[in-house]
């Protein structure tokens, strides 16, 4: 099974510099990010100074002047004082930045991939998406709000105590400075290696997560056929790839942990034993070699620390471009750069020769050369079989997809041209599917409108026969409806749907088989609140149900994607044909079910 990411997406991720996109986060806390550099210079160059006093205190025990060697203790104190107050302030700093940045990077990213058009999720799961936002954000904050950091001083302690090195004995110095290609090699080699990997390891997370949640967000469905050990092999198997991937990763970087830290230390040990020879022959003094041992194992330690973050830095490279490709992530519909401001409205539609075929299956179009008008305040009907077209008609008209040729248009305005939350504010929508938020069901009703009042939502619920059974509810209209609804039935999802549209008194109302999930007596106190609601309105129904299109000015009978007919129902019936046929066999399903 090969992993969930492509080959050049793979390749990208050996690029350290991808990281670089983390700069216009950044780049808005400038004076944050200065005071962290500030203290992390600060913090390195006492560190570098440390030695330095370490060896004035260990020579100063030769001196027979007491008063100097209170001096070096009294600046020694000084000194780790600075240092302790200098890595206070840098952890807060830059522990806050990261946390700042993160949050940052999260809101921008939802708040990009939650504008993208339907079209975009036919290619990635939700669950990828939810991934991204937070295990990759993760893997971001541990380098921004702390890998960063410490490679950085660890950088500048690496160059300061080579400097220093030299300065304190060159000879023993040039011994050490041949050791650093010997230790560069496989940090580079192993580096290339451990990048590719770790963009996979996060991919195969990505994968999992979006498994679990496709499965969860239907536990139901996967009970009642009883495919949970399916479902539970299935995310295995996917896991079990994101552990391979991770055990590799991890693997790499432990051989190569293993070989700087064992060529490093063993060339210090080497130059030590130089070093203490050079003591013995009194070419340099014992705080001397203390200050050259300090330093030396600064430089190994810094050496050993930067091989280790540079494996986060990789992984946070992956990362990084994973949250990019969202943020940068080119969108089929797309609002107009100048957008002109919507008419008066109307609601007046237009489909002119209108073709459309999904993304997904390009070959096989949904609507083919479909021309009608519905005038304002008009209800028409859509009917025909399972995938005649006729709920694309409703996702073209909120502009969900752009057709491939023709045109659409509300009040004249052709929908390419106009600022898509513009014509949208005229629409109310109620789906096949009633989504239900998990929140009270007053806000569930007030999503329709926001600043509706409680008075408003209260109203539309009693339109949309919905008052009675909310206010039923242990806490009434405030009651805590759960995730997706749970706590409601389904024909009382369909209710605070309709109320949702009631409240948001849009020109234009879609009813998507809107009363599909209602008994007989629900539905016909719906349908009067529909009549109620549709009254002046322009309303376009997508139904089976005669009950619901009998009342219409007007009925399109859509088949293959064409309009093979259109009229009143019983100019429809009189006609014979597929409008005839269909009614015929539900008005015989009607008698036989009674």
């Amino acid at each position: 099974m090969p992993p969930p990411s492509k080959t050049e997406d793979r390749a990208r991720s050996k690029r350290i510099g991808a990281l670089a996109e983390l700069w216009p986060f950044l780049a808005r806390y400038r004076l944050m990010v200065a005071g962290a550099f500030a203290a992390l210079v600060l913090t390195a160059c006492v560190s570098l100074i440390l030695p330095i006093a370490v060896r004035r205190v260990v020579d100063g025990f030769e001196t027979s002047a007491e008063e100097l060697l209170n001096r070096y203790f009294l600046v020694f104190i000084v000194i780790a004082a600075l240092m302790a107050f200098g890595t206070g302030l840098r952890y807060y700093l830059v522990t806050r930045l990261g946390e700042r940045v993160v949050a940052d990077i999260r809101k921008a990213v939802f708040d990009r991939v939650i504008g993208l058009s339907p079209a975009f999720y036919e290619n990635i799961m939700t669950g990828e998406v939810l991934s991204r936002i937070t295990t990759d954000t993760t893997l971001i904050l541990s380098v921004v709000g702390s890998s960063v950091s410490v490679a950085l001083r660890n950088m500048l302690i690496l160059i300061g105590g080579l400097v220093l090195l030299i300065y304190t004995s060159p000879k023993l110095a040039m011994l050490v400075l041949l050791l650093v290609p010997i230790v560069i090699v496989p940090i580079v080699v192993l580096g290339r290696r451990l990048r590719t990997l770790s963009r996979e390891n996060q991919d195969w997370i990505a994968a999992s997560s979006g498994n679990a949640s496709e499965a969860l967000s239907s536990v139901q469905t996967v009970q009642a056929f009883t495919h949970e050990a399916l479902s539970q092999a299935a995310f295995g198997r996917v896991t079990e790839q994101s552990f391979d991937a991770a055990r590799r990763r991890i693997g790499v970087r432990a051989v190569m942990t293993v070989l700087v830290i064992l060529l490093v230390f063993v060339g210090v040990v080497g130059v030590l034993w130089i070093g203490a020879r050079d003591v013995r022959a009194e070419n340099m003094s014992v705080g001397e070699l203390v200050q050259f041992v300090i330093y030396a194992v600064m430089v190994a330690g810094s050496v050993g620390a930067l091989s280790e973050i540079w494996g986060e830095l990789q992984r946070a490279a992956g990362a990084t471009e994973r949250l990019v490709e969202l943020l940068t992530s080119t969108d089929t519909v797309a609002d107009p750069r100048d957008a002109a401001p919507m008419p008066a409205p109307t609601g007046a539609i237009t489909f002119d020769k209108v073709r459309f075929a999904y993304p997904a299956r390009t070959e096989s179009a949904a609507l083919e050369d479909v021309s009608f008008e519905v005038a304002p305040g008009e209800t028409v009907a859509l009917v025909g079989p399972s995938g005649a077209g006729k709920s694309t008609v409703i996702q073209l008209l909120l502009r969900f997809y752009d057709p491939q040729s023709g045109t659409i248009r509300i009040d004249g305005r052709d929908l390419r041209e106009a600022s898509r939350s513009d014509f949208r504010r005229h629409i109310a929508l109620v789906p096949q599917d009633p989504v239900i938020f998990a929140a009270s069901a007053r806000e569930n009703i007030r999503f329709g409108r926001p600043d509706a009042t409680d008075g408003e939502v209260e109203d539309a619920a009693r339109a949309a026969a919905a008052h009675d059974f909310l206010t039923a509810l242990p806490k009434g209209y405030d009651t805590y409806v759960g995730e997706r609804g749970v706590m409601l039935s389904g024909g009382q999802k369909q209710r605070v749907a309709i109320a949702r549209a009631i409240l948001r008194d849009a020109p234009v109302l879609l009813l998507d088989e809107a009363t599909s999930a209602l008994d007989a007596e629900s539905e016909m106190l719906v349908q009067q609140a529909v009549d109620r609601l549709a009254h002046g309105r322009t309303t376009v129904v997508v139904a089976h149900r005669l009950a619901t299109v009998k009342k219409a000015d007007r009925i399109l009978v859509f088949e293959g994607g064409r309009i093979v007919a259109q009229g009143t129902h019983d100019e429809l019936v009189a006609q014979g044909g597929l409008y005839a046929r269909l009614a015929r066999l539900q008005f015989t399903a009607g008698l036989a079910a009674e």
